[in-house]
């Protein structure tokens, strides 16, 4: 598609992929010595491929080789068109991020070191469009399409050749590193690596890569498709394309992005973390009840769960792993972790994920356990 020089005529959609630019007035020196000045007009700049012809050509393009750097400089900022997503872990972000790629019309290739995990993730999305469709939010069709698209694998070199590769596994960052190192010689040259890490940097996972500059932070909320947010986050390297292509990406699943500096936690978990570890000191200190806190949360500022509810919900793993980040990357004092956070993670009481947390879920009604 042409671009459109403002102050020009629309560019001729019959001579694309011509692409149009305007050079401001300025004196050119020329081989003779004299002064020659540019003219404010469009030059068609033809771009490799089939010969198109070109009536003007500017001075400074005149020669192949300028041609050559202009267009592959031009071509920098470009998407690229992702039809395949790999996706490595199948845990609760895994499976939802699987549902709602595979219900936008990609082509998922799932991944886990687990037959089991691989087994309950598509149990998960299954159950889950099927709710979708109850509600009348997918058509049948839909829901029997999507689970078509979806394929599971135990290698994880299967999912080197996917245009897209999301990395969701455990937040641990050797974990992480492991993942990328294993992956690395399997991956095709334009497939686009992403973490969907909550805290960890960005910039030091893509460091442990061969394609710093098509890495990126791709972080979604849990449950994934019901939470419209995902969060962008650049490396350090991360190049222009690479952020526009994961923008289409965000469009095309009907969600919105948000974009955050590559900082410990970015910025929903660096608001959301602080605040669940309030509350858990705020119980470690007595001055409220599990019940108490969460209904002063829920009735006194509104919010759906409360926050002992919620890290119940998250993971108190994760919540824990993110407020570590926090005070290790931050090194500031008001960041660490309660005492009684990491007693809770050390007992194995994660949360729902393990029926035991803040609630009790192992019952037919949760009850809390302090």
């Amino acid at each position: 598609m042409p671009l459109r020089v403002k102050g020009l005529p629309a560019p001729d959609a019959s001579i694309a992929p011509a692409i149009f630019v305007c050079l401001p007035l300025a004196p050119m020196r020329t081989r003779a010595g004299q002064a020659q000045p540019f003219t404010q007009k469009p030059y068609r700049i033809c771009p490799p491929g089939p010969r198109i012809p070109c009536e003007f050509f500017p001075p400074c393009l005149a020669s192949r080789r300028a041609r050559r750097i202009w267009f592959r400089r031009t071509a920098e900022g470009r998407s690229m068109d992702i039809q395949s997503v790999g996706i490595v872990g199948a845990g609760q972000m895994g499976s939802g991020i699987a549902h709602v790629f595979a219900l936008a019309g990609f082509d998922v290739l799932m991944t886990d070191i687990s037959e089991d995990s691989l087994a309950k993730a598509l149990s998960q999305i299954d159950r889950n469009i099927e709710r979708q469709v109850l509600r009348g939010k997918v058509a049948p069709e839909a829901k029997a399409a999507a689970m078509a698209r979806i394929r599971t694998t135990l290698r994880l070199a299967d999912t080197g050749p996917c245009d897209l590769i999301i990395e969701a596994a455990t937040e641990r960052e050797t974990v992480k590193q492991a993942i990328f190192e294993d992956l690395l010689p399997h991956l095709k040259p334009h497939t686009i690596l992403t973490s969907n890490t909550s805290s960890i940097s960005i910039t030091r996972l893509a460091s442990r890569t061969d394609r710093p500059e098509k890495f990126m932070g791709f972080h979604f909320m849990n449950p994934v498709p019901v939470m419209q947010l995902v969060e962008l986050i650049r490396g350090i390297a991360t190049d222009a394309a690479t952020y526009q292509t994961l923008l289409g990406v965000v469009e095309k699943l009907g969600k919105t992005a948000a974009s955050a500096e590559d900082f410990p936690a970015f910025i929903v978990n660096r608001i959301l973390m602080p605040m669940i570890n309030e509350a858990v000191y705020t119980l470690y200190e007595g001055v409220g009840s599990v019940k108490s806190i969460d209904e002063s949360l829920k009735l006194g500022a509104n919010h759906p769960m409360g926050p002992l509810e919620l890290a119940d919900f998250i993971g108190l793993d994760t919540c824990l792993a993110i407020m570590n980040v926090l005070h290790d990357g931050l090194a500031d004092t008001k960041y660490r972790p309660c005492p009684l956070l990491t007693k809770y993670v050390e007992a194995g009481w994660l949360g729902r994920k393990t029926e035991r947390g803040f609630y009790d879920y192992r019952g037919p009604v949760p009850v809390p356990t302090r």
